[in-house]
């Protein structure tokens, strides 16, 4: 009898042995599911503070773009300065990298990422060139078209598409360390590497093209220099490096040699300058310097480097956000990077790098970049969650 009490208690063992890993892999595969189900719902939220981000950059844009004209002093800066116009393109940038961080977290296949990316770059730079190179004539007008040889290419979706695709190729391409957050700023060192690459090139460009004196055509002016075709003939005398201001600035000079003076912007922001001298009629005077009519791009090539170098900031921020998991930790981090961008930002302004949208110069980069990282702690703290738990956040 007790043998087989015995060999009862071994089968039942044994069994229980067999089914006990079942159990345990079921309980295991139950807790992977789970883990899925969370990381899909996580993943499918929307992030509500860079929601809002993006609904007051585009409010911003329309009340400078109905409101400018009435009330100049929310209207773009005539050159250096700033404006509450002149925040905009900055912030449409930051939001463009913030969301890049997001869409690019894991990234499956660098190749398909990639190629993703051009599609999206080159559809928002020809909706770009469709809506301001000149194709449409206003709501009020029932005319369209546009000459070829005078479209412009280059301008305030371009700049973004610019802007997305370099931030796109650094964070599919740009090795990553694993992240610490008492390290950030080496987390993405080739990230950082990037943006002083950028930034050197701008510089170099700046102050080390010689600009010589140009020449340009213009239809519209009632000068007495007029040229054979009927047109009006002005010459800018430069013949200088390293200059900033709206006549001999290495920028135009890209432009008009690259683009092509009649693809530029032909209704540039400094002929509200007090040399311009503009009318009420919006005619220019009979004596103004002969730069003032000459076509510009403030979305040029040049700027473009600069500009890119914001979508970049906006994509750490980014990488804060989807690495961090702490509301301490990301506001700490967000204010850091905020107070330091500020203070560089502001002390390149004082030893005479203005601050300057149409050129998007390197300190104009930075404290507007800072501007908007303020901006969007702020709305963090405002929308993430609930207030009240972010109010009891001790920071």
């Amino acid at each position: 009898m007790a043998s087989v009490c015995s060999k009862s208690s071994l089968n039942f063992r044994r069994k229980m042995a067999e089914v006990l890993p079942l159990l345990n892999n079921h309980e295991e595969h139950d807790e992977e599911l789970q883990q899925q189900i969370e990381a899909e719902k996580n993943s499918s939220r929307r992030i509500a503070s860079l929601d809002v981000f993006r609904g007051l950059s585009i409010f911003l844009m329309v009340l400078v773009d109905y409101a400018g004209s009435s009330l100049p002093a929310i209207a773009h800066g005539p050159w250096n300065g700033l404006h509450l116009a002149d925040f905009v393109m900055p912030m449409f940038l930051f939001a463009a990298g913030v969301s890049l961080a997001i869409v690019y977290k894991k990234v499956q296949n660098q190749y398909e990422a990639t190629w993703k990316a051009i599609v999206r770059t080159v559809k928002l730079f020809l909706l770009g060139v469709f809506l301001q190179g000149g194709y449409l004539h206003g709501i009020t007008s029932l005319t369209y078209g546009v000459d070829v040889e005078t479209i412009r290419l280059l301008g305030i979706l371009q700049r973004i598409a610019i802007g997305y695709f370099v931030a796109a190729v650094s964070e599919i391409w740009l090795p990553r360390q694993t992240w610490r957050k008492e390290a950030f700023l080496r987390n993405y060192i080739w990230h950082w590497c990037a943006v002083f690459f950028l930034c050197a090139i701008y510089a170099g460009l700046t102050y080390g093209l010689y600009v010589a004196d140009w020449q340009f055509n213009d239809l519209y002016s009632l000068s007495s220099l007029v040229s054979e075709n009927g047109t009006t003939i002005h010459t800018v005398t430069c013949s200088v490096r390293g200059d900033l201001g709206p006549a001999c600035n290495a920028a135009g000079m890209i432009d008009r040699f690259v683009l092509g003076i009649d693809h530029l912007y032909r209704k540039p922001v400094y002929r509200n300058m007090k040399d311009c001298k503009l009318s009420k009629g919006s005619q220019l005077s009979e004596s103004p310097p002969s730069w003032c009519y000459a076509p510009f791009e403030p979305e040029g090539l040049l700027s473009s480097l600069t500009a890119s170098v914001a979508c970049i900031i906006g994509l750490q921020y980014g990488h804060i956000l989807t690495e961090l998991q702490g509301h301490r930790d990301r506001l700490c981090n967000w204010s850091f990077m905020s107070i330091l961008f500020l203070i560089l930002g502001s002390i390149l302004t004082l030893i005479g790098i203005p601050l300057n949208k149409s050129l998007y110069t390197i300190s104009y980069m930075l404290v507007t970049s800072a501007v908007a990282g303020i901006t969007f702690c702020a709305l963090y703290l405002l929308f993430k969650d609930s207030i009240g738990k972010l109010l009891g956040i001790t920071l």
